[in-house]
């Protein structure tokens, strides 16, 4: 994790330069204000999600490459926040990138509880912001056991689910 004193906007440029996605959504101000650049730049397709009810159109009719939520989570009650987030997830967004006030009711475990890294400290004029960010790639890494040569008969390694 790292501390910055990039604008929120800034560094949401650097994750959509990184990741260079064909499929955009965005929800809040910041996040449609750094889609729509992407998006007369690159061309791709933009999704914008209402930032009072972002739940009403999810699923969304195609998956993200990745997502940018700001100005949203703090206004919302935790649960539709939650499930915001997890529907994103579920539906398979490669890569979802929140920020969010410190001075939020949301905090750091809220976060590492639905698979999202603290990614970075935003310090602004408007107070400290958190960069918290999902990559489907990276979330569930590999792990050494996990494989045929640990299991009691490794020649059955993928022929039998119970």
């Amino acid at each position: 994790m790292s501390t910055s004193a990039d604008s929120p906007a800034k560094v949401l440029a650097r994750i959509i330069d990184t990741s260079q996605p064909q499929t955009l959504l965005s929800c809040g101000s910041t996040a449609n204000d750094v889609a729509a650049v992407w998006q007369q730049q690159a061309g791709c397709q933009l999704l914008t999600l209402d930032t009072k009810d972002p739940n009403a159109h999810l699923p969304p009719a195609q998956t993200p490459d990745l997502a940018l939520i700001t100005d949203t989570l703090e206004h919302l009650p935790y649960e539709e926040g939650a499930l915001l987030l997890g529907q994103l997830r579920n539906y398979g967004a490669h890569q979802i990138a929140v920020v969010m006030p410190q001075s939020s009711d949301w905090g750091f475990t809220d976060f590492i509880a639905l698979g999202f890294q603290r990614h970075a400290e935003l310090e602004t004029e408007n107070g400290a912001l958190t960069l918290y960010t999902y990559n489907l790639d990276t979330y569930n890494h590999k792990r050494a056991w996990n494989n045929p040569d640990n299991w009691a008969n490794p020649h059955m390694w993928g022929k039998s689910w119970w």
